[in-house]
């Protein structure tokens, strides 16, 4: 009876060790992988895209200074620099970028598209506006987008509504506000949130290494669903494509934008910088786990195919165009991207014990 009970005590701790060894935190420091991010992804996504908006607020303050070809022309660069650097920040909506009382998180508050078009142009009529409101489509990079570009390139019906003062207001004002907002966040990252960051190194809802992950997935099925799926009339409830839903729709840079959306995303798994330094990212961290090798080799088999499906599609027409008519290329990259999905999310979870703490509502 005693050595029976012995064996089972014996075999109890051998079990012990064996699940406790097994585990990903005693075999991965997380600190450094949380530092890399920090230090070499996410502060200088965020300041170079300060510097991208303030050159946009310097562009548009010298535009209703003076509305010329010349000043529109510097302000949809400026616009389109800071947009595409924007697309390098997107996936850091937590901590300073986060969620704050009626504020959503950056990404709401300034990526949200398509904008509504009526509630612009009646907030211009009236004089009246606020950016604090919950008119998220009525702000933000893309509503500068409707403001500035025409869809058919004809800047010179751009010049024409700018003879109004309200719309020189209104434009003032959307652009202060995102100079505000980016600021802000900036502020906090060069405080005590960067070592707060990377202190926070557990894998529990709210640490740094799960609200890192939920947004990456998020960021990255944001891709799929919204500036690819919606246009296509892939989400739920919708019966036919919808074209003007793209991101970027009156600038034409739809294409472009998903590219370095994509990049970014890519960036994060490898932890590489925007230069292409390489750290510690996701794809460590799977190599400290039993079977991350394995999701490994898969993620970038497919992850290949979504960055040729992507590649594949023409440069023109538009992307709007391209849906109305003549789709297969886009739809394409759909389909390689919905395949990607479980291997970033459901599998990468599954191995390093991250839970999941939103849902995309799409049954992935």
């Amino acid at each position: 009876m005693k050595k029976t009970f012995y064996l089972l005590i014996c075999g109890l701790v051998l079990l012990a060790c064996k699940k406790r060894n097994s585990e990903p935190t005693d075999r991965f420091d997380r600190s450094k992988m949380l530092e890399n991010f920090a230090q070499n992804l996410i502060k200088p996504a965020f300041e170079e895209l300060q510097v991208q908006v303030n050159a946009l607020k310097t562009a548009t303050d010298n535009f209703v200074q003076n509305v010329n070809l010349q000043n529109l022309q510097t302000l949809q660069v400026a616009w389109e620099n800071a947009y595409a650097t924007w697309q390098y920040a997107n996936a850091y909506n937590f901590g300073p970028a986060g969620e704050q009382g009626l504020r959503k998180a950056l990404v709401e508050e300034i990526g949200t598209f398509p904008v509504s078009t009526t509630k612009i142009e009646n907030a211009i009529s009236s004089g009246s506006f606020n950016f604090n409101d919950f008119n998220r489509d009525a702000r933000g990079f893309l509503a500068v987008e409707y403001l500035i570009f025409d869809l058919n390139g004809n800047n010179n019906n751009i010049l024409s509504n700018f003879s109004s003062t309200n719309r020189k207001n209104f434009l003032t004002g959307v652009v202060n506000n995102l100079k505000t907002r980016v600021d802000e966040v900036v502020t906090a990252w060069n405080g005590s949130y960067y070592n707060d960051f990377i202190r926070n190194n557990g894998t529990d809802v709210g640490s740094s290494t799960s609200q890192l992950y939920n947004e990456f997935i998020k960021s990255f099925e944001s891709i799929k669903n919204f500036k690819v799926g919606l246009p296509l009339g892939k989400r739920p409830g919708q019966t036919q494509t919808e074209p003007t839903r793209v991101e970027a729709y009156y600038s034409g840079k739809t294409l472009k934008m998903i590219g370095e959306h994509l990049k970014a995303i890519e960036n994060i798994w490898y932890g590489k910088d925007k230069n292409g330094k390489d750290g510690i990212g996701f794809k460590e961290y799977l190599q400290s786990v039993e079977g991350g090798a394995n999701l490994i080799a898969s993620t970038e088999t497919q992850w290949a195919a979504v960055m040729n499906a992507y590649n594949a599609v023409p440069q023109t027409p538009r992307i709007s165009e391209q849906i109305a008519s003549s789709p297969t290329a886009f739809e394409k990259l759909f389909t390689e991207l919905q395949k990607h999905t479980r291997f970033f999310k459901s599998d990468m979870s599954s191995l390093l014990g991250i839970t999941i703490t939103y849902s995309s509502g799409d049954g992935d």
